[in-house]
């Protein structure tokens, strides 16, 4: 994020999203302190907060207040963690760091990171279910309904499912794309569809509009993830670079080159500011997220 103005509200938004987190996460009933623990400890104090922060971006854009769009921030971040974690495990990537920190396994234990994972998901469409301020009684349905579809076999967990399938073998640039938009893009479009129809747009061209803005952004994201995966350092990335190559995963750039992949990403990022013409003026903050994607270092 090159402008001053842009980096000041996600850092606003980032300190917004980690009290609602805290407050989500006090769990005050819970079975096993372990667990509570586990669970806080993957889903406080880091991360860049994109999806949260697209929430919000797009709730506000659209006259959304604040207050109601924690919850929806609140339930994509703990979506996005429970599958960190569950990514993570020895059955799935085998890693060892994320975010700078020792994943969950290896703070805690196996078992009690695959209940932290299982726990975080629940927690997250508790949150959507039982938190939204104000709306419709059917505005917290039609939530649910964006964010299940999304991490379900058509979206995070069949592009998991190819990713896992995928590895030594040879995929065409197409296929990459297809698991990348399931796996990591499906969850950022998701953020976006909820910031809007938390500000009641839920239907006509400019919720199909903001579909195609998060598609493409959850594409150009991943694009950089691959690239990131070459080009960074364990410093910068706060995980273990290299991971990728190591484990003989199709990637972006295993299939096309770096400076290709790079320009794919432009691409992707191309294609998402197309997609904001119809809102206009409202939709500037949006733009800006857009470039930080394609710019990030991390």
């Amino acid at each position: 994020m090159n402008d001053p103005d842009f980096e000041a509200q996600a850092a606003t938004l980032r300190a917004r999203i980690e009290g609602v987190l805290d407050g989500a996460l006090e769990l005050p009933d819970a079975a096993s302190a372990r667990l509570r623990d586990a669970m806080r400890y993957s889903a406080l104090g880091g991360g860049k907060r994109l999806r949260p922060i697209l929430v919000y971006t797009t709730g506000t854009a659209l006259g959304a207040p604040l207050d109601a769009l924690d919850a929806p921030a609140a339930a994509v971040e703990l979506i996005h963690v429970y599958s960190l974690i569950h990514d993570d495990l020895p059955a799935m990537d085998d890693d060892d760091l994320r975010r700078g920190r020792p994943t969950c396994h290896r703070a805690f234990d196996e078992p009690t990171a695959l209940l932290a994972g299982d726990a975080l998901q629940a927690q997250a469409f508790e949150v959507l279910a039982g938190r939204i301020a104000g709306g419709a009684a059917d505005v917290p349905l039609a939530m649910i309904r964006e964010l299940a579809g999304a991490i379900g076999t058509a979206g995070m967990a069949g592009g998991q499912a190819i990713d896992l399938e995928s590895v030594g073998r040879s995929l065409d640039v197409a296929a990459v794309e297809n698991m990348h938009r399931r796996k990591t893009g499906a969850l950022i479009r998701a953020s976006v569809l909820l910031g809007a129809i938390a500000a009641g747009v839920a239907s006509g061209d400019r919720y199909a509009a903001l579909g195609r803005f998060g598609a493409e952004i959850g594409l150009a994201f991943q694009i950089q993830d691959d690239i990131l995966d070459v080009e960074g350092s364990a410093g910068s990335l706060g995980k273990t670079p290299g991971a990728d190559a190591a484990r003989n995963k199709p990637t972006y750039p295993s299939r096309v080159g770096l400076a290709e992949a790079h320009r794919l990403a432009l691409a992707a990022h191309d294609r998402a500011i197309e997609a904001l013409a119809p809102l206009g003026a409202s939709a500037a903050t949006l733009a800006q997220l857009a470039r930080f994607v394609v710019r990030r270092e991390r």
